[in-house]
């Protein structure tokens, strides 16, 4: 069990039990959002497993500037706020400016630092200062034990409220390397570790609509390696019609596969947590 148990409207990360943070990488219309949202929440009933809804009103890191970035902070949160509304699924997007953050504190329930900004100390601490959850993702560029780097920044506010994401690292090349080694490294900050399956599937510079942009026969052994290596929770983006996605077709997942996917994965972490060291 992590050293502190973080709290996300009644979602205790960190405690014994998997939780999963899905949803579509953008938002997108209504519908769309909606649909993916009413799905995750029988799915969670059926499983067990809480879920913490997650899509981004602007993706700023988009490689071209002819790629879809999301409809803006002020529709997207306004559709978040919907999805709340009416499923009562907590909200997780990310922010990348730090004049975003108090809009978006009043609307989500965890504000995550992207990948790539993670080490950008005046977004990492106006994020904290709200006071919400901050989910901390793991810098393509960084070794995982400096992520304590970010950590500390935000628990300089007083902001014990912490997750952390990996996603794998790229040295160079066009794909990401997931090394469970950082499984380790992250843990021993003691907050809760989440893995973000989908994201670590990319192949960079190839656009996310060409079907070669992922490597979904990864999806299943490198859900497994996270699991088995002891994090809390899973990342695991999902959309009614993947190829058809605005952002990151090649690597979400159909929402009316997640089910099946995660029932293993329920097992798996069962059997870690029981034999897991204290």
């Amino acid at each position: 069990m992590s050293k502190h148990i973080v709290d996300v409207h009644g979602i205790a990360c960190g405690a014994p039990g998997l939780f999963l943070i899905s949803g579509p990488c953008v938002i997108e219309e209504e519908h769309t959002m909606m649909t993916v949202a009413e799905k995750l929440v029988k799915i969670s009933e059926r499983t067990g497993v809480p879920v913490i809804y997650k899509s981004s009103f602007q993706k700023d890191n988009r490689s071209s500037v002819n790629y879809y970035q999301g409809p803006g902070l002020d529709e997207g949160l306004r559709i978040l706020e919907k999805v709340k509304a009416e499923t009562g699924l907590p909200l997780l997007s990310d922010v990348h400016y730090p004049d975003q953050v108090a809009a978006a504190a009043q609307v989500l329930d965890v504000l995550q630092i992207p990948a790539y900004l993670c080490m950008q100390t005046t977004l990492v601490v106006e994020t904290a200062k709200t006071g919400a959850v901050v989910n901390l993702k793991h810098g393509q560029f960084l070794a995982p034990e400096n992520m304590i780097k970010p950590v500390q920044k935000v628990e300089s506010t007083g902001n014990h409220k912490i997750i952390l994401t990996e996603r794998g690292y790229t040295f160079g090349y066009n794909d990401l390397v997931v090394d469970p080694r950082s499984f380790h490294h992250l843990q021993q900050t003691g907050y809760p570790v989440v893995f973000d399956v989908t994201h670590s599937i990319r192949k960079y510079g190839i656009p996310s609509a060409d079907p070669s942009g992922g490597a979904r026969q990864y999806l299943g052994v490198l859900a497994r390696a996270a699991v088995g290596a002891g994090v809390d929770g899973l990342f695991i983006e999902t959309h009614p019609c993947p190829s058809e996605a605005l952002c990151d077709a090649a690597s979400q997942m159909d929402i009316d596969h997640l089910e099946a996917f995660l029932k293993p994965l329920i097992e798996l972490h069962a059997i870690e947590r029981a034999h897991r060291p204290d």
